[in-house]
């Protein structure tokens, strides 16, 4: 079996970034990948700006507390107002270009109206400003030529709206990464049906959808496919013809009625199966072959093929092997800067007393008083452990600890 590193080197090693882009506008790319640097090509502020309503002067016709100065212009957001006189000031309000002249802008709280001087009255200024004060300096966010966001930033709502800021409509943005999603199981009943006898209900075909949707996958619900190796492999070659990526969940262990190994080995091929960690052991990738003009699989072209994962099918071990493996391989696959989490070291809170020969990803979560706690039941069929969980404690193999002990800590904040 291979270490988790080991597993995450191969699988990362074959992501290769979507090659194709889509300029696509602001109000689409939440979640989307930017395929190339986003240079400004403005000035951010374009002219310096005053930082608060109140009057712009000079400072030094302000050489005390008290001074009266008379108002001859008005500068509103939008406007331009004209140079400052000595000796006067302008009454001026947050976001407007400060005028030509003047180096300060006292806020209104420290400002009283004088007596009537010309048509605006005349302002006292009630403290001593400073030069520069509550100034935005044109160019203090962003300067013409600055690189805003590197190639590989996930566009959220910060991300969108920086690109408004310097004028940019739309963005260059990696195509979304196409997912065919395959239930295998003859004992799977879907959620609002009759549980048969033996039955279970297939909750993982419902949470690997919401997690793949989650970082930005576009999803085919390929259906379920029963316990047959020629169905399986039907299912596998219609899945490849327009997906970037198959993903199934049960079948890759080594019973008789799982085939969706074999048929992955008859449709293509399986550079990797079983990992040395728990839960998770039996996860497969490997490329399944497109099929050629001709109607047969083209042979030695697996790896030209349509990506293959194949997640174990108890709930808890599908969850965490997705989170693991899947997730920083789709983060490759669509351009992300960064895929690997960093795991935080934590005091536990609870006592892990049953070593395991594999390394163990165990649920759990923050108390309130920031330590660790376990989940009790750490089965790989305990979906509830993840509901209630809010990260993973990586667990070296045949290793325990107690309560206080140092721990490492993946946050399923930085894993989804």
């Amino acid at each position: 079996m291979l270490s988790y590193e080991e597993a995450l080197d191969h699988l990362l090693a074959t992501a290769v970034p979507i090659a194709e882009v889509e300029l696509t506008p602001l109000a689409d790319l939440r979640g989307r990948y930017l395929a190339e640097a986003l240079v400004s090509t403005v000035t951010v502020p374009p002219l310096d700006n005053s930082a608060m309503d109140g009057y712009a002067v000079r400072c030094a016709d302000v050489t005390a507390a008290g001074v009266s100065l008379p108002v001859e212009q008005r500068i509103p957001a939008g406007s331009v107002g004209h140079a400052l006189a000595a000796g006067t000031a302008a009454r001026i309000f947050t976001g407007a270009p400060v005028p030509k002249g003047a180096d300060a802008v006292v806020m209104q709280e420290f400002c009283a109206h004088g007596p009537q001087l010309g048509n605006m009255g005349s302002v006292i200024v009630n403290c001593l400003p400073k030069p520069g004060m509550n100034i935005r300096r044109a160019g203090e966010d962003i300067a013409a030529g600055t690189e805003v966001l590197p190639a590989g930033t996930r566009l959220g709502a910060a991300e969108i709206g920086l690109a408004a800021s310097i004028g940019a409509a739309r963005l260059p943005v990696r195509r979304r990464l196409r997912v065919a999603l395959l239930s295998t199981g003859d004992e799977l009943a879907e959620p609002g049906q009759p549980l048969p006898p033996g039955g279970i209900f297939n909750s993982n075909r419902y949470f690997l959808r919401a997690m793949f949707e989650s970082l930005g996958c576009t999803v085919t619900d390929a259906g379920h496919v029963p316990d047959s190796l020629a169905e399986t492999r039907r299912a596998l070659r219609a899945a490849a013809e327009c997906n970037d990526l198959i993903v199934t969940s049960g079948g890759v262990s080594v019973g008789e009625e799982d085939h969706v190994k074999p048929a992955v080995e008859a449709e293509g091929e399986l550079s990797l199966w079983k990992i040395a960690i728990k839960p998770g052991k039996p996860l497969a990738f490997g490329h399944v072959s497109k099929v050629g003009a001709g109607g047969t699989a083209e042979p030695g072209r697996a790896n030209m093929g349509t990506a293959f994962f194949g997640l174990p099918g108890n709930p808890v071990s599908c969850f965490v092997t997705f989170l693991l493996f899947l997730r920083p391989y789709l983060l490759k696959r669509m351009g992300a800067r960064t895929s690997l989490p960093v795991a935080r070291t934590l005091v536990a809170a609870s006592d892990w007393t049953k070593p395991d020969d594999r390394r163990s990803f165990l649920r759990a979560r923050l108390a309130a008083d920031g330590r660790v706690e376990l989940y009790p039941n750490q089965g790989s069929g305990v979906l509830t452990s993840c509901a209630w969980a809010d990260g993973l404690v990586d667990t070296p193999a045949q290793q325990t600890f107690k309560a206080g002990d140092p721990v490492r800590y993946l946050s399923f904040n930085d894993l989804q």
